[in-house]
């Protein structure tokens, strides 16, 4: 760790009502936090939900990063005072140029106005990618069907594969900076998590098919393709992402470093299936190769019944097409490889962390229950 008695530290995370957001808002003011007591801020487009545990932070900003001006404005004024940032946000295109062009963008608007001036405190930035790092743009219509993704495990000194990602922009951004700032770089896996704010995430996605299907009585089955239901997936649960994040941050060997950020177990998707089934309490099918389909297709005309089951239940509103994303569901759930990473890398750097994969599925579902966000 850093030696001797650090000065203040003031955290502002950047996209701080997704999944992760939530959870580092969380670890940052644990009594016993790492590098702790931290100061935190958060930034987000729009306002704070009900949900938020909005006592936990010190400031709260709405603010649109892609607005250079509004951005310097309201940030600028605030660099003598964050040392550091976590950038969790993410704006999500399926068209890879377009990605790359509005994230690189918002960080580059960002490290701008945290570091216009000479008092400017920034010392570290952490930045959260994914495996599209060794899968290439897998949600970008033409790009996707010519990419031919790394090997698993996954791991951290594989190349660049020769495609635009945009994973690569933001390092290159980061990179730029590496004589006035250390970084450090953090690969998840399928997150796990609560939020309603998350553009990808998985668990509601599959939560609002399984609790469709028990509403209207249809069969809960797999869209995806025999490979994935028997072969192994990873996963990364928020929790344990803040904490590798928040490590990274404050451990001089970690810094200027990448490192894969998973549970460390693997599952398959039979076995996860069983799960969802058992928590929603609906009947297990089992994968059967003539009823393959789209999962897309299937819930293109049940918003409504979203709305009816979140009328019935007293939840919060929440508009189907905005907590879901069953196009990337589709995507992962049709792969042709194992979708596993090595965290050889972290283990050796220090970072024991760890998590249960199917037991924190039930334990996130309990969380989104009691945020009114599920049934």
């Amino acid at each position: 760790m850093e030696q001797g008695n650090p000065k203040p530290r003031v955290a502002l995370i950047a996209g701080v009502t997704g999944m992760v957001g939530v959870s580092l808002t969380e670890a940052l003011k644990m009594p016993l936090a790492l590098g702790g007591p931290w100061t935190v801020y958060g930034v987000s487009r729009r306002p704070l939900p009900i949900w938020f545990p909005s006592s936990l932070l010190d400031k709260h900003i709405i603010l649109d990063t892609l607005d250079q001006e509004n951005t310097h404005k309201i940030l600028s004024p605030l660099c003598a005072q964050i040392t550091h940032l976590f950038w969790l946000a993410k704006y999500n295109s399926p068209i890879e140029d377009v990605s790359i062009s509005m994230n690189s963008t918002m960080l580059c608007n960002v490290l701008s106005a945290l570091t216009s001036s000479p008092y400017s405190k920034l010392s570290h930035v952490a930045l959260q990618t994914g495996t599209k790092q060794y899968l290439g743009p897998i949600y970008d219509p033409v790009l996707s069907t010519q990419v031919i993704p790394h090997e698993p495990p996954f791991k951290e000194d594989y190349p660049r594969l020769p495609f635009p990602n945009f994973y690569y922009a933001l390092e290159d951004i980061l990179f730029s900076y590496s004589k006035s700032l250390t970084y450090s770089i953090h690969r998840s896996s399928i997150i796990i998590g609560a939020s309603s704010m998350s553009c990808h995430n998985a668990l509601i996605t599959l939560a609002v098919y399984a609790l469709v299907c028990k509403h209207e009585n249809y069969p809960f089955r797999y869209f995806g393709n025999k490979f994935t239901w028997e072969h192994f997936c990873d996963a990364s649960d928020a929790r344990l992402l803040a904490e590798q994040q928040i490590w990274a941050s404050i451990t001089n060997s970690a810094k200027n470093q990448a490192f894969n950020c998973t549970n460390g177990d693997v599952f398959t998707w039979k076995m996860l299936w069983i799960v969802l089934c058992e928590v929603f309490d609906v009947e297990y099918v089992p994968y059967d190769e003539k009823y393959r389909g789209s999962s897309v297709e299937f819930m293109k005309d049940k918003a409504e019944v979203w709305d009816r089951i979140v009328e019935e239940n007293g939840l919060h509103k929440t508009k189907m097409e905005e907590i879901t994303s069953y196009d990337a569901m589709d995507a992962v759930l049709n792969f042709q490889i194992q979708h596993v990473c090595s965290m050889n890398k972290s283990r050796e750097f220090g970072f024991i962390g760890h998590a249960n994969t199917l037991a924190s599925i039930k334990l996130w579902i309990e969380k989104l229950r009691e945020m009114k966000i599920l049934p």
